[in-house]
């Protein structure tokens, strides 16, 4: 073989295997970026249904109340002059 081709199929040899690794590393930092998405929807998921049954109480506690007291709903009045 001549040094050219020797030449050739070295810097081809080592072009294919900065690529390979290039790419692996790529795929590997992908890979990271997207499992942080994953766990901030977690929490998302978990704040969101803490939300929700915070929200569960609160109408469970109103209603309680409502049985309890009179309560008038007055959200339909209109407010009162002022003088």
């Amino acid at each position: 073989m001549s040094a050219a081709s020797k030449a050739t199929i070295a810097l081809t040899s080592l072009s294919a295997i900065g690529i390979v690794i290039f790419v692996h590393y790529g795929q590997h930092a992908e890979r990271s970026v997207m499992h942080q998405g994953v766990i901030r929807d977690l929490e998302q998921q978990k704040l969101k249904a803490e939300r929700q049954l915070d929200f569960d109480m609160q109408r469970a506690l109103e209603k309680e109340y409502k049985k309890v007291q009179d309560v008038q709903d007055t959200t339909h009045l209109a407010p009162a002059p002022k003088t």
